[in-house]
């Protein structure tokens, strides 16, 4: 398959089963929703290291949000239930409890219930006051600003992490600006995050090392300084190579986000140094969802609603 002079390859990304919830974060103004969303997804690139991971999903404006205030939604995914109830309750005490002005609300409504403020309340110290709205419970915990605000639970659901594409290009600065310009359109997708910085990752990582202590190591294959070194994927032509992540709440919010995004890099045209566009995968033997690139960029997919 080419697209506007550039190759897609026919392969297919691997990704995995996950869990996830979404968090509603408000505040005084958006300056102070961004400082506890960026804290609360600090250091949650990958489960691999991080334990979590998370991103900012989108903005909300004062109509959206439960409170009538400016904030934003983020979404974190674990690959078990308790270590993302456990990343939840740590990550709320430690970054949205602590910010000024902030209060925190369910995301998701469906899906297991778990805690988002019915533990953190007794930071009150018996002086926490709750309400129950509309069969919904609320708590009012005393801070010294005023009071923070936070509902008893949101929902936890299953999902998918790992969707990913690789983009191939004749220099890095080619291969950052396609996946800036991908990452720009696949922002507008809701449902998704792309959890490395700045939405994007260059280490990508394979099965398995030469060190016994270590369970994944670089992908030499998509390594171009070592070309002439391994059994390499790329041409003389590719310079570089980056990756884009992608969670999802489900395979077709994930497709959507990876077809914009591909479709947004080859209207960029081989002109500007892309050469091909690729996925990370292990044969299909560890991930059971299989995002396969000519079904995406062939396929209509229904955008999935927010």
């Amino acid at each position: 398959m080419i697209i506007n002079g550039i190759q897609i390859d026919d392969t297919f990304a691997e990704a995995f089963n996950m869990r996830s919830t979404r968090v509603i974060i408000t505040a005084l103004n958006l300056k102070w929703a961004y400082h506890a969303a960026n804290a609360m997804t600090g250091f949650a690139t990958s489960v691999i290291g991080c334990g979590v991971e998370a991103g900012i999903e989108r903005e909300l404006s004062a109509d959206e949000t439960p409170d009538g205030r400016p904030g934003v939604s983020i979404l974190m995914f674990a690959m078990g239930s308790k270590v993302l109830m456990q990343q939840l309750e740590t990550r709320m005490g430690q970054c949205i409890l602590t910010c000024p002005t902030a209060a925190a609300f369910a995301g998701i409504q469906s899906g297991d219930q778990i805690s988002l403020g019915k533990h953190l309340r007794y930071f009150g110290d018996g002086y926490q006051t709750s309400k129950l709205i509309n069969g919904i419970r609320y708590w009012r915990i005393p801070v010294m600003d005023g009071e923070f605000l936070v509902q008893e639970t949101t929902g936890m659901v299953r999902a998918i992490g790992g969707g990913n594409f690789l983009i191939l290009a004749t220099s890095q600065a080619s291969a950052l600006h396609a996946a800036e310009t991908a990452i720009e359109a696949m922002k507008q997708v809701p449902n998704v995050i792309m959890p490395f910085p700045g939405g994007v990752v260059r280490s990508g990582s394979k099965v398995g090392s030469k060190y016994p202590s270590m369970f994944a190591s670089t992908n030499d294959a998509f390594c171009p300084t070592l070309k002439g070194l391994v059994n390499t994927a790329l041409s003389d032509d590719i310079e570089s190579v980056m990756e884009i992540v992608i969670d999802g709440l489900s395979f077709e919010d994930i497709a959507m986000s990876m077809k914009v995004g591909i479709e947004a890099i080859c209207k960029l045209g081989a002109k500007s140094g892309v050469k091909r566009i690729s996925a990370g995968n292990y044969g299909g033997k560890l991930g059971p969802h299989h995002f396969k690139l000519h079904e995406i960029l062939g396929a209509a997919i229904n955008e999935s609603p927010a």
